[in-house]
């Protein structure tokens, strides 16, 4: 799977969160990951880029001021 998008809320500590949009060309999936790569992460299956893209919308909340890497 390649990364679509990504975004990072900013914080380098253990209020690090990420967002990750993935697809393989066929299948989409969100990941909301905590803590960096060595915290909690949860993947969502999506069946398209559109809803892929509302569901990163939700996971991420008004409450960080997000960057897209």
């Amino acid at each position: 799977m390649r990364v679509e998008r990504h975004w990072w809320n900013g914080d380098v500590r253990l209020q690090r969160r990420d967002v990750y949009v993935r697809t393989d060309g066929e299948t989409w999936e969100v990941e909301a990951q905590m803590g960096g790569p060595e915290g909690k992460s949860k993947v969502q299956q999506c069946p398209g880029r559109a809803s892929a893209m509302i569901l990163a919308d939700a996971w991420r909340g008004p409450r960080w001021r997000w960057r897209e890497l």
